[in-house]
């Protein structure tokens, strides 16, 4: 049988259950890896892309994009890795590597950016394939089956706290504590931040005390915030549902910052007063550069943060898939791989 041949799980049209899917990859090109696969995670990503939710798919969609493996080949062009390392890969697959913002090390800015789930085969499968600068070495002391959740949801939530200079003395709250916002927890837990987390569903509350939370509030509850005002400098929003954001403006101190980083699919609706009177920062961002992925491999690491995760079998994908929508995860869900 050809080495090129990639055995997968496959949604064939959009909201479909995931089947099984044989495809021939063609030749390594000299700028890919290839990684046989030991675990990938399961975002909420994953699910958006399968039901079109975002109108880029392009179907036959293999998600999968928290990768966890040991590389298999080599291309002749791919550089600093070796074959049996075992190494990681996140939301992106491809980038052009010529382009200004390539250049100036920005590569999540690429025109040309290739989305490892879309119109490119994701980690749903016995191996997958990506441009060598995007497959992140993992330390052999990390865990391989909760390691892969950073590489997308851990990353996620760690660009904005290099982005706004988070420090030990800064008050952050995490708005929606599902993959993303646990993770932020332990990651801010580690920082020396104090930690107030917003939650739907305070049946979570003992969990993220328990995490490092200092402060669990409802999310929708603002007649309890009233007491929270002017005190925070960043805001973390991982939710992809509306809410009430000039309330959550009103809770940032002169400065500070609210920063979305949850796929909201209705317009925010914002009072300019609010961010002229405080100078408040109103900002974005989605994944990270390779250079970001390895400080954050290399932050768990030495703090030991890892996602709280449930462990699927892949041949299970749907299952896994039907749980994740049940809103009953606890807090990611990882796919372990067994064709």
């Amino acid at each position: 049988m050809s080495n090129n041949i990639i055995h997968a799980y496959a949604a064939l049209q959009p909201a479909q259950e995931l089947v099984p899917y044989t495809f021939d990859a063609g030749e390594l090109l000299p700028h890919e890896v290839e990684i046989q696969v030991e675990y990938c995670g399961l975002c909420h990503s994953d699910l958006s892309i399968i039901q079109n939710d975002w109108q880029v798919s392009q179907y036959p969609v293999i998600p999968g994009h928290e990768v966890i493996g040991r590389i298999s080949r080599i291309g002749a062009g791919a550089q600093g890795l070796h074959i049996g390392q075992r190494v990681g890969l996140g939301w992106t697959a491809e980038t052009c590597e010529h382009c200004a913002s390539c250049l100036q090390g920005e590569r999540i800015f690429c025109s040309d950016l290739v989305p490892t789930i879309v119109g490119h085969a994701g980690g749903f499968a016995d191996k997958v394939r990506a441009s060598w600068q995007w497959v992140i070495p993992l330390l052999e002391q990390l865990d391989p089956i909760t390691a892969g959740p950073l590489l997308c949801g851990g990353v996620t939530v760690f660009h904005p706290l290099m982005q706004h200079k988070i420090q030990a003395v800064h008050k952050v709250g995490v708005i929606g504590i599902g993959g993303l916002g646990h993770i932020a927890i332990k990651l801010l837990k580690a920082w020396g931040c104090e930690i107030t987390a917003f939650s739907s569903n305070l049946a979570k509350k003992h969990d993220l005390l328990k995490m490092g939370a200092h402060n669990v509030l409802q999310s929708d509850d603002y007649q309890a915030m009233k007491s929270y005002y002017s005190q925070f400098d960043l805001i973390l929003s991982t939710v992809n549902v509306g809410l009430q954001w000039n309330e959550y403006l009103k809770l940032l101190s002169p400065r500070g910052a609210f920063h979305f980083v949850g796929a909201v699919l209705t317009p925010a609706q914002i009072d300019p007063s609010i961010l002229m009177a405080r100078s408040i920062q109103l900002t974005g961002s989605d994944t990270g550069t390779p250079a970001t992925l390895k400080q954050l491999l290399a932050f768990a690491e030495r703090f030991q943060i890892r996602p709280q995760v449930e462990v699927f079998p892949m041949s299970q994908v749907n299952q896994a898939i039907a749980h994740l929508k049940s809103g009953k995860t606890r807090y990611r869900i990882v796919l372990k791989a067994d064709f």
